[in-house]
């Protein structure tokens, strides 16, 4: 029998970073947790009051169609409510959308999301990968845009993208809505870390949407606000004929009650959101220049985690000393030298400095 699972089968390896649970499971007690890339300021007191006071009335169903949260989410955005969609986080919708278009053939870059590629194969998508190079810091080039050809009915970029944290020019990713335009293909822009990032309103296509009803956003209340446990994200798109059959390819009730009470509490939460701006902004050159004097490989991230190269196994010997770190093995394109860090707050960073040190000294 498996000592550390009293039923003796071994947990299933997990393709994302988080797994408090397993390490709790294993060591009884909470981890450091580098390896998801979520706000270390923990939930905002106005979401934790909110979920709170919406449990009084969970005895009803949700709102199917998220009216109160969808109105709030237009306003905060700057978009008409009818390019709002809510789901059980940008996970649900990446799902929601492939499922809608139904692509045979897709377009990723590589590395990247692991769920772009899971949503695809799942609906029996051929998938092709365009590999960055670390030589160019893993960024997008004019070879992705000529990759995008009759054909490809399906496109995704995050942005920043996921590990990398590297972002690319808003001239390009508008240059790849409309090469995306003339080829008939769906362009899923992943925001989700988008707010990370120095300049956001530069950088973000929300105001391209009426131009690309090709182009869907997708954004999530998961790492600004803490709120990975809550699920819950949103897709903004012109095409209604589309965000209807993504409406239709999920489940009636995908966003809970609580879930919906607490994005409109978030949304309120500007200092909180202020607060954790700053600290990532202060936080991630410090972590950068540490890093890189410990002799390693760190790629110029512009988002909340930071992708670094490092020739000595990290994973086993942190996870003894109580610290979570994301192996980036499984990302294609990358292998086990690859690993991500997220950035938390200075003490905790200082904390994964020293101990990374210790393993490698």
């Amino acid at each position: 029998m498996n000592e550390n699972h009293p039923t003796g089968v071994s947990p299933l390896p997990l393709v994302h970073g988080g797994d408090w649970a397993g390490y709790s499971e294993e060591y009884g007690a909470q981890p450091l947790d580098f390896s998801a890339n979520v706000s270390p300021l923990g939930v905002p007191g106005g979401v934790k009051r909110a979920i709170a006071a919406a449990a009084e009335t969970a005895d009803r169903y949700p709102d199917p169609l998220c009216r109160a949260l969808s109105r709030k989410l237009a306003a905060h955005e700057q978009v008409p409510e009818s390019y709002v969609l809510c789901g059980n986080g940008a996970a649900d919708l990446i799902f929601r959308a492939v499922l809608a278009k139904r692509p045979k053939k897709a377009l990723l870059p590589a590395p990247a999301f692991a769920e772009y590629e899971a949503a695809l194969t799942a609906c029996g998508c051929q998938v092709e990968l365009y590999f960055l190079r670390e030589e160019n810091d893993f960024r997008l080039d004019e070879g992705f845009l000529e990759a995008i050809v009759p054909g490809i009915d399906m496109v995704f970029l995050c942005e920043p993208n996921n590990p990398t944290g590297v972002s690319s020019p808003r001239e390009f990713l508008l240059r790849t809505a409309e090469r995306c335009k003339r080829c008939g293909a769906l362009f899923m822009l992943d925001e989700c870390f988008g707010d990370f990032l120095e300049e956001p309103d530069k950088h973000t296509l929300k105001g391209a949407l009426s131009e690309y009803p090709n182009l869907v956003i997708l954004k999530a209340f998961t790492k600004l606000y803490a709120m990975a446990g809550v699920r819950l994200g949103y897709a903004l798109c012109a095409d209604g004929e589309l965000m209807e059959k993504m409406r239709q390819t999920g489940q009636p009730w995908a966003v809970s009650s609580l879930a919906q009470a607490a994005g409109e509490a978030a949304l309120d939460e500007t200092a909180y959101v202020e607060s954790v701006r700053q600290m990532v902004l202060r936080e991630r050159p410090w972590m950068m220049e540490q890093l890189t004097r410990l002799g390693l490989r760190v790629v110029p991230g512009e988002a909340n985690y930071l992708l670094f190269r490092c020739p000595v196994p990290l994973i086993k010997p942190l996870r003894q000393r109580g610290i979570l770190l994301r192996s980036c093995a499984n990302y294609h394109g990358l292998d086990e030298n690859w690993y991500r860090t997220a950035v938390r707050t200075h003490e905790e960073n200082a904390r994964l400095i020293e101990t990374l040190a210790d393993i490698l000294k």
